[in-house]
């Protein structure tokens, strides 16, 4: 698995990206680090990283036996990360907006999230979660009347053309 690209989708091999993080021989040295290795024991089944990474206050909302079976049941397909704000080396705080993608009983599914991270010394902790809200779409023309020219172009009443 350590020559294999990290299923993290960064791509770099395994070994050169998330492991070193996975099997503790470094710390994620930025939020979206620790992100992408999260990421990757989800794929990989390596629930023990999930918890330890949790920030000690979020700890006990964490479900093991919740968490085992969407890793094990899941086919993980990739991961987008969306933008970051902060969560370099020098921040003590750090979002990601990720998309996390995978098949679940033969569906593709897409697990969107803004997380927050905390770094306590050296160590970069998630500390929660959230869905993104979606986006408010504001119209900044007039209404278009039944008989007012179609907007497309077409030269016929939009009530003829695309207000059917």
């Amino acid at each position: 698995m350590t020559s294999s690209p990290c299923p993290c989708t960064s791509g770099k091999a395994f070994a050169a990206c998330c492991e070193p993080y996975l099997s503790g021989k470094t710390l994620a040295p930025t939020a979206e680090a620790l992100m992408r290795a999260r990421y990757a024991s989800y794929a990989i089944g390596r629930i023990d990283f999930i918890e330890t990474s949790h920030a000690p206050e979020t700890r006990g909302d964490f479900n093991r036996e919740t968490a085992l079976e969407w890793s094990k049941g899941s086919k993980w397909l990739g991961l987008e990360v969306v933008g970051t704000k902060g969560g370099t080396p020098k921040d003590a705080e750090g979002v990601v907006n990720f998309v996390a993608v995978y098949e679940k009983d033969g569906k593709r599914h897409e697990h969107r999230e803004i997380a927050t991270f905390r770094k306590e010394g050296p160590r970069w902790l998630f500390v929660d979660g959230q869905s993104p809200k979606p986006q408010t779409y504001e119209k900044s023309g007039p209404d278009v009347g039944r008989n007012d020219p179609c907007h497309c172009g077409s030269g016929k009443k939009f009530k003829k053309c695309h207000g059917r």
